[in-house]
């Protein structure tokens, strides 16, 4: 064979579907955060600060120096942001999951045919992110974390012994058709299926993704006909593994700021047969706080129902 063969031969696998299809995902290794939008900050940073235990290491300013969005500490790895908006719209802003590499995913992403930026960047905290948008419209941040970025700044401090969990197991989003979200989540990015429950043994509920190199998931919240956006938080939601439901209430209820929240605390057993108690903040948007084990111990089987329609 000529050299000239050779290279001919070399460009169409470069240039071919085949070739394209062997840029390397690279890992995807936890959730990030999810942003959720607030009427009112300074009550929301009461819910999840005082009431809650979390700590606020930064936030961002506004060029007339009002608020652009603050960032609520799960762990060193796991925020909350919060950004200022109006009431009446739908509370979440955008989600984020965490990779080593965000410039590679990136073109990954790109050789697939996903739409991507010219580049992964530096953001405002200095880390490197870039955004998708996954098959239902939700902002796809992705995210990774830099040795002398904000976060890593940040190390060790704002994570006190009165955090309420210091893990975000998963974050919940809405899903009308669980194809595309699991083309794009399954098939693109090599989220693994974990389990499916619902409601009604005769419909599909929820989908629970694992990210590919770790234990965080998302949990696809499917719907037939789409909530009014002011009735999306209880959806739209994050969990947060206790290791004790009992306790946790019970430190719930010595805090002062117990007083502020209104509504009821009451344990439940969900579905997948784990004890859970669901928390709002004050724009609707859920907490969940969920024990990682069943009651017994024993796996809850997967549901078997279709989809809604």
């Amino acid at each position: 064979m000529t050299i000239r063969m050779r290279l001919f031969l070399t460009a169409v696998i470069l240039l071919s579907p085949a070739g394209a299809q062997q840029v390397k995902r690279p890992p995807i290794i936890g959730i990030a955060h999810m942003a959720v939008f607030a009427a009112d900050v300074a009550k929301s940073r009461a819910f999840y600060k005082d009431f809650l235990g979390y700590g606020e290491p930064f936030d961002l300013k506004n060029p007339n120096g009002s608020l652009s969005l603050t960032f609520i500490k799960i762990n060193e790895r796991q925020y909350v942001e919060i950004f200022p908006k109006e009431a009446g719209t739908d509370r979440l802003n955008h989600i984020s999951i965490e990779t080593p590499d965000a410039e590679a995913l990136r073109a990954y992403l790109g050789s697939k045919g996903v739409t991507v930026p010219a580049k992964a960047n530096r953001n405002r905290i200095g880390n490197i992110s870039f955004n998708v948008t996954d098959p239902d419209g939700h902002t796809v941040e992705i995210t990774q974390y830099t040795p002398d970025g904000w976060s890593a700044r940040e190390k060790g401090k704002s994570t006190g012994p009165n955090r309420i969990s210091d893990r975000m197991a998963h974050f919940g989003i809405l899903v009308g058709a669980l194809e595309p979200a699991m083309k794009f989540y399954g098939g693109i990015l090599g989220f693994q299926e974990i389990w499916r429950g619902g409601r009604d043994p005769r419909v599909l509920s929820w989908v629970n993704m694992k990210v590919p190199e770790g234990d965080d998931y998302i949990e696809f919240m499917l719907y037939k006909d789409l909530p009014e956006p002011t009735n999306r938080g209880t959806q739209h939601h994050i969990c947060l593994f206790v290791p004790d439901m009992d306790k946790a209430v019970a430190a719930l209820e010595t805090r002062p700021a117990r007083k502020g929240y209104e509504r009821t605390m009451e344990i439940r057993t969900g579905v997948n047969r784990k004890r859970q108690m669901n928390l709002y903040d004050p724009d609707g948007t859920r907490v969940e706080l969920m024990e990682p084990n069943t009651i017994d111990g024993k796996p809850t089987p997967s549901s078997a129902a279709p989809p809604p329609r």
